[in-house]
């Protein structure tokens, strides 16, 4: 039964090699690497950006985490980031489900691991000269279906702070619902943001699918070669 769902969860059995740096230190020389032009020859504020996306990750839980699964075992680098971005998941679906909004700690903890999100997806685009492509295509995908579930409740959660909406939420479901026909443009009239704040998060939500998200599933689809996530030469 071990071995089953050994099997199952981890996969075959990998051989650490040595040459490969761990995620922090790899993450410092992809940040090294933009800055001294090795893969790309930029400037001005192309160069700012990609160099502040990269260092973004430095922020957040997300790395350090891989890069203690890597430290016990490169079988557990992946699962370790499985777990974590559905824990992200589910963290601002027990925020509402349970009425937590009020707690000031909560909200700021979420909207905290919803940046991480914010900035991982153009990171990877823009921001990934040094780093190899990804083992599977198909979980990367799979894993930004994820981070998409992730933006939709965690904007759910925002939009119940105060008065922002011309009617309240009477269903925990109601600022799902909202949220998602926000994230879709589709917008059929029954709620509406009437506050300042209401409509800038709308706003923001909007963009943030439009470009990013579509951008970034362009990207995979298209399997463009570039230097760095995204390059490769032949995938089954």
């Amino acid at each position: 039964m071990k071995s089953f769902f050994r099997k199952l969860i981890l996969g075959k059995n990998y051989k650490r090699d040595r040459s490969i740096q761990g995620p922090v230190k790899k993450r410092i020389l992809n940040i090294k690497a933009i800055w001294n032009n090795d893969h790309q020859d930029d400037n001005g504020i192309e160069k700012i950006v990609r160099l502040l996306l990269s260092s973004s990750q430095l922020l957040f839980p997300g790395i350090y985490i891989k890069q203690i699964a890597y430290n016990i075992g490169a079988e557990y680098d992946d699962i370790a980031m499985d777990l974590y971005v559905l824990a992200k998941v589910v963290f601002p679906f027990i925020i509402l489900y349970n009425n937590f909004q009020n707690s000031f700690f909560l909200v700021v903890l979420m909207t905290y691991f919803l940046f991480e999100t914010f900035f991982y997806i153009p990171t990877l685009i823009f921001a990934s000269d040094s780093f190899s492509k990804p083992r599977s295509y198909r979980r990367s995908m799979l894993l930004l279906f994820f981070n998409y579930l992730e933006m939709i409740l965690a904007f759910s959660v925002l939009y119940t702070l105060g008065n922002q909406m011309n009617k309240p939420f009477n269903h925990w479901l109601d600022p799902i619902y909202f949220s998602i026909i926000t994230s879709n443009s589709i917008g059929y009239g029954d709620y509406y943001p009437i506050t300042l704040f209401g409509k800038v998060l709308v706003s923001i939500q909007s963009m943030f699918f439009l470009s990013f998200i579509i951008l970034f599933l362009n990207f995979f689809s298209a399997k463009m070669k570039m230097k760095g996530y995204f390059d490769h030469d032949n995938e089954s």
